[in-house]
Order: C-alpha cells, then structure tokens, then sequence
C-alpha cells in the first residue's frame, strides 16, 4: 500500500513540474499547489476558494496535504492547463479582461465562473452580455456631495459612443453623456467600501471627473466593465484602422500606478504641508481632499526624462514649509519643484519607483499635447 502511495506521489509531481503547470491556469501566479480534480488544471490558494464554490463544476483538492488516488493522477495526467486552457479559452474576445493575481476577488471569480461555469469562451461567435454594443441598466451611484448611493440608469452605447447616466429612470435628458474614448473604470473595492465597487474615470475640459458605482451583482459590473472594454475597441479599431488589435487592447482600460497620501505644499514652498490622497493614472498626478472626490483639486503632469523630468529622494535642503510625515521625495519639472512627504520610507520608495517607471517612457506626440495643456493652464 506505502508503495501505490509514493508511485502516486510520484507521478503527481512529475504532472505537477511541468512547464506548462508552474503557473495558476487562472491568475497567472506561480507556484500553483493546488489542483482540480474534475477540471484537470492546477490552481492557487486564492482561485481554489473559488473553485470550491462552483462544486458542481470543480473539485478541488490540496496538491502537498490532500490525497489522490490513480485515477485523478491519470485525469490530471491527460489535461493539465494547456490542455484545459485550449478548451475552456478557446474563443475569449481580445477586449475582455482576464485578470491576475493582483486584482481584485470579484475580477478574478467572474472570469472563473464565465470559462468554467458559463462556458463563455467555448464557442466561436457566441452572444455575450458584454458585446451586443449596447448596455443599459441600473447601478448605484456616489452622490458628488452628499456622498450617498442611490439607484441611476446608465446607458452605454457603441452607435452613438458614448456613456450616459440618468438621474431619473424616465428622465428625457441624460446628466452626463460622456465620449467613450476619454473613460477608463478600474475597480475600487476598498476605496468605494464594496467589493463590486467601481471608478469610472473620463476627461471634461482636460480635467478629470470621478464617478463611483456599484451593483450587487459581481456578474452585473463585470459585465458592465467588459462592456466598456468592448465599446471602446470598436471605437478604437475604427479611429485608428491601421493598429493591430493588441495595440488597442493595450489602451483599453487601465489600472492606476499608485494611489495613497503624501502630504504637500505650495508654489512657494513655505506653506505648511497638507495631507492628500493622491492618484497617480500615468503622467497624470491628480491630488484630492477625499480619496472619493469628483474632481481633483489639483493636477501635475509628469513628463519623460528626455524632457527634463526627474523624482528625486528627499527635500531640498532649506524647505521651510511644516511638514509631519518625514520621507520626503520631489519632483522636477523643467518649470518647478513639486515636494511631497510620505509616512513611511516603504511609501517614499513606492512612490519613486512609480514616478521613475513613468518618467524613464519615451513621451507620444497626444502627451507632448497634454503637457502644452497644462502649462498653459498654469
């Protein structure tokens, strides 16, 4: 019996080092040390709690604590994530997210529900919620200055490219009709207080507007975030018909670099440090009172390195402004001196690498626009 045992073992781990199963079939992390037994393909920690709750579709088990018999080494044997993944993914459409093992839960579990247990990428040509080019319904929106939730009809339309919301469900007239190609939405759970919470971001008069929704339904606002996707890609592929279709892709939706306070000061640098939440969404450093504030106070554009830009750690020596929080980090411009303070040095490092990873990119002839913009507002 000790020997069917280790012969097992054995064969399990020889299934289990392969290449193509070092990585979560599902989020991408490696290291995977769990498996589904009914599925064939090896998982995290994270996506097997998923799992476990679609137990009609997949049967999970622990690849180190758990015991497997010869029959599901065989099965494992035959599939893997390779296998599985040409089924299960066969047809994914080139907008739709598939999210990793940083995002959030309800990214993660809806793209696991919609290979396994909708089959949504199965079938070539199959009608998904997210691609009729048009979505209406109901989410719940942040007031801008009550900060209360309340139920509002959004539209969101791939002929007239655009996003509306109503403020009254048989309103005539939209509050806001926003072009589809100045929007980005990035989940928010934290933020927002809800797990399905999500940012929707776009550009009004070159300044950017915050709109915070939510569903109960995790299904729903995925949906309503791969919606967008879709609406913008068609958009796109038509705006620019000589990009490939990764290129596109690539300028979908994005997540911001870093978010978090840091306190601030003036033009003159002799005002007291303010604490801010501070968002950083490429080479725009947006600055707010309240991390769930509609329009930033304040707006810095973070250039190339090329062009005169650069981070550097600490405070020039002689800043007179006040200042609580003690790891300093400036920003040079080629017109001005930005000075930030973090709380911890594990903050200031973060935030250098950010801006480094930034300011180290080439700039596109759209940001050399975007620079001019500000500073002639300035």
């Amino acid at each position: 019996m000790a020997g069917g045992n280790e012969r097992i073992m054995k064969a399990l781990k020889e299934v289990w080092r392969r290449a193509e199963n070092s990585l979560c079939a599902d989020c991408g992390k490696p290291d995977p040390d769990w498996a589904s037994s009914t599925l064939g393909v090896f998982i995290c920690l994270s996506c097997s709690g998923i799992h476990r709750n679609i137990p009609s579709i997949s049967k999970v088990k622990s690849l180190k604590m758990d015991h497997w018999d010869d029959t599901q080494v065989q099965f494992l044997a035959k599939h893997g994530n390779a296998v599985t993944k040409a089924i299960y993914e066969a047809h994914i459409p080139i907008y739709y997210y598939q999210p990793t093992y940083n995002d959030c839960h309800v990214l993660r579990e809806q793209w696991i529900r919609a290979k396994y247990e909708r089959r949504e990428f199965t079938e070539p040509g199959k009608q998904l919620p997210y691609s009729d080019g048009v979505k209406e319904g109901i989410l719940w929106k942040r007031g801008r200055d009550n900060g209360q939730f309340l139920p509002r009809k959004f539209l969101l339309s791939e002929r007239e490219g655009c996003l509306k919301y109503f403020t009254k469900h048989d309103a005539k007239e939209p509050k806001i009709n926003v072009k589809i190609d100045v929007i980005n939405a990035t989940f928010q759970p934290v933020k927002i207080g809800n797990p399905n919470g999500l940012q929707i971001t776009y550009l009004k008069d070159n300044k950017t507007r915050n709109i915070f929704v939510y569903h109960e339904s995790g299904k729903e606002v995925v949906d309503w975030f791969n919606a967008i996707r879709s609406v913008q890609f068609h958009y796109l592929k038509v705006a620019f018909p000589i990009a490939s279709d990764n290129e596109i892709k690539n300028r979908l939706t994005r997540n911001f670099l870093k978010e978090g306070y840091m306190e601030k000061t003036g033009p003159k640098q002799r005002e007291a440090f303010k604490k801010r939440w501070f968002t950083l969404d490429h080479r725009r450093l947006m600055y707010f009172k309240d991390p769930l504030d509609a329009f930033a106070k304040g707006e810095v554009f973070v250039g190339s390195r090329e062009n005169g830009y650069s981070v550097q750690k600490g405070l020039p020596s002689g800043t007179q402004g006040n200042f609580s929080w003690h790891y300093g980090l400036t920003i040079v411009t080629p017109d001005r001196e930005y000075l930030f303070t973090c709380e911890t040095e594990t903050d200031q490092l973060d935030w250098i690498t950010a801006f480094t990873s930034v300011i180290n990119q080439a700039m596109t002839p759209q940001e050399y626009a975007i620079e001019a913009y500000f500073k002639f507002k300035s």
